[in-house]
């Protein structure tokens, strides 16, 4: 592995037969708030070590305090034996400690070369002037050596989700360290891009690097994992060989509850046509996709990362404009040219990246729940009702089950999942008609998603219409009446339930011939 010649690594590294990693006693709180109560984590040398529980369990947070962002109240950590203090993600650099965060951000005005060696730029000899010569063959050759194809030179603005994933695990693979962090590595990377991670990770265990792996893939954390520490409510739970846990072991390790439905059962109501696309297209990003949907069924759309379903999705909510085709609701055709059109048709749009495009992060849980329906808690709809728009938001968080504080909890120290929530009830208090729901439970844990299975069988049962894009096979079978299959921008296969097959839905995904019903017809 190359490695920037300006952070070498750290003098004095000793090696021993005890854990690389310990922490003990690890507690935290955030306004008098504990998010963690005397947690300990011991991890050994070149071992991955699976982190687990829900969101809000601790893990993150018990993850920026080994990283430095966070400090701890209490507690001690030792690495090789060696107690040390972490103040800054400088210090845990300089200790060799490297994390890759689930929401990820990149400067998005710098180039991939840029991004990678920010704050560690190589320069002229006796200059702080950098080398950029140097910095794009560093970059062009950590690249190379990850089998990952990608130019130096490009924007982080122009990649996709995924690239941009994989900036960030060869920006923290590229430093010396001897324990890296992975947080929902896979969330947003495509299969065979999941497959070389594991590659990479094989790779750091055969050096001694130590991997410790948050994932709520439990697939991923039974197929990689060597050990698996579980958290709950900010309490350690326990530690074991993963080998000697199965599924559903962990999972009530995790929710200290049987889960006995994942998916509700839905009663069938299925009524008239609510939506129809004819031949919609966007050049170099999807051609003449044609469907039908009814109201009270959810209507999945499968396909590999880049078949076009979230362009799809936002084509049709008005963020982007389409080349061809018409939309008609209701038979009746419409033109929606940007999100407040669509949200004036009584559509909603539950994006894939919920801080990117679903929260304001630097606002309030009762501001983001509202921002849509302001109106509703305006009189004459322009003077803002203060004590109504309170009481909606504490409505709201009773009715999502979103742990806060209180309403004025800002929406960035929320979990993944309890953002998530918020994402849904926000769009949802303005009572839409269709509800788009692009990637709902990526990054979030297994109870979360249990509430999130809830909620879109409430909505189905109430005749809502629901347009569902996921990665996740099981969520398309176990939640949708059909599922629509994409390759390469152009729809593939159609699938009705009694027509549910794993092996063919994959295959229409990859391009193998389609399947099911004739697309739109339904």
């Amino acid at each position: 592995m190359i490695f920037d010649p300006s952070n070498p690594p750290v003098s004095g590294r000793k090696a021993s037969d005890g854990p690389v990693l310990r922490m003990e006693g690890i507690s935290k709180s955030f306004s008098g708030v504990a998010a963690l109560d005397n947690v300990s984590l011991q991890v050994a040398r070149g071992e991955v070590h699976a982190l687990m529980g829900e969101n809000g369990a601790g893990k993150s947070t018990l993850m920026k305090i080994l990283s430095g962002i966070v400090e701890r109240d209490r507690g001690e950590i030792c690495l090789d034996g060696e107690p040390v203090e972490i103040r800054t993600p400088k210090e845990a650099l300089r200790l060799g400690i490297s994390m890759i965060h689930q929401e990820l951000n990149p400067v998005r005005a710098m180039t991939v070369s840029e991004n990678l060696f920010l704050g560690r730029e190589p320069c002229y000899r006796f200059t702080n002037v950098v080398n950029r010569r140097r910095q794009r063959e560093l970059t062009r050759s950590l690249l190379r050596e990850m089998d990952i194809s990608l130019n130096p030179d490009a924007r982080m603005r122009d990649l996709s989700v995924s690239q941009m994933q994989l900036v960030e695990i060869v920006k923290a693979v590229s430093y010396n360290a001897r324990i890296i962090i992975m947080d929902e590595p896979t969330s947003a990377i495509t299969g065979r891009e999941v497959e070389k991670l594991f590659e990479i990770i094989g790779s750091l265990k055969s050096r001694g690097i130590a991997v410790i792996y948050i994932s709520h893939k439990m697939d991923e954390v039974f197929r990689i994992a060597d050990s698996v520490t579980v958290l709950r409510d900010g309490q350690y739970i326990g530690t074991r060989p993963s080998g000697q846990l199965d599924h559903d072991t962990l999972v009530r390790l995790m929710v200290g509850r049987e889960l006995s439905q994942l998916f509700p059962r839905i009663t069938p109501r299925k009524g008239s046509v609510s939506l129809e696309v004819e031949g919609l297209s966007k050049r170099g990003k999807f051609q003449d996709i044609s469907f039908r949907a009814r109201r009270g069924e959810v209507l999945g759309f499968a396909g590999l990362m880049g078949a076009g379903r979230s362009e799809i999705m936002e084509t049709l909510f008005g963020m982007h404009r389409a080349d061809a085709g018409i939309v008609k609701m209701d038979g009746r055709e419409v033109h929606i040219h940007s999100p407040a059109d669509a949200v004036r048709c009584r559509m909603a749009l539950i994006t894939e990246d919920r801080q990117l495009k679903g929260l304001n992060l630097k606002a309030s849980v009762k501001a983001n729940l509202t921002l849509v329906s302001l109106k509703k808690f305006s009189r004459f709809g322009q003077i803002l009702q203060p004590g109504r728009e309170s009481r909606a938001a504490d409505a709201e968080i009773e009715k999502f089950r979103i742990k806060t504080r209180d309403r004025n909890q800002a929406v960035n120290t929320l979990s993944g999942g309890n953002q998530q929530k918020v994402v849904l009830a926000k769009w949802l208090l303005g009572d839409p008609e269709i509800v788009i729901l692009d990637e709902p439970t990526r990054g979030i844990d297994i109870g979360a998603k249990a509430e999130i299975y809830r909620i879109i069988g409430q909505l189905a049962e109430q005749g809502k219409t629901i347009l569902m894009v996921s990665s996740e096979l099981p969520e398309i079978l176990g939640l949708c009446d059909r599922v629509v299959v994409l390759c390469h921008g152009r729809i593939n296969g159609e699938f009705e339930r009694r027509q549910f097959d794993p092996e063919r839905i994959l295959k229409a995904a990859m391009g193998n011939g389609g399947g099911g019903a004739k697309s739109g017809n339904n």
